[in-house]
């Protein structure tokens, strides 16, 4: 498999009073993906973009386009990603 740019994947986060709350009660991180990125693809990507391990990934489409919700491993705090990439 071809090496992957994590930007090329994760297109921007996704911020709402929602996701706010989600990255501080359930240490979950939601962006906006490349429409053809699969679960396995995007869990490398934020692995490698932020330096974090990911625990799971859940997608949906809206028309806004393809959203990732993605849980961190414990030992990870999405607020402190949140605060590394300007959403706080």
């Amino acid at each position: 498999m071809l090496a992957i740019d994590p930007y090329e994947i994760i297109l921007h986060p996704y911020v709402t009073e929602k996701t706010l709350r989600a990255i501080e009660e359930n240490n979950t991180l939601e962006f906006i993906v490349n429409i053809k990125a699969n679960k396995k693809q995007i869990k490398e990507a934020v692995e490698k973009a932020f330096n974090v391990k990911v625990e799971s990934v859940n997608t949906k489409i809206t028309k806004r386009g393809k959203h990732a919700i993605v849980k961190l491993k414990p030992e990870y705090s999405a607020e402190e990603v949140g605060m590394r990439i300007g959403i706080f």
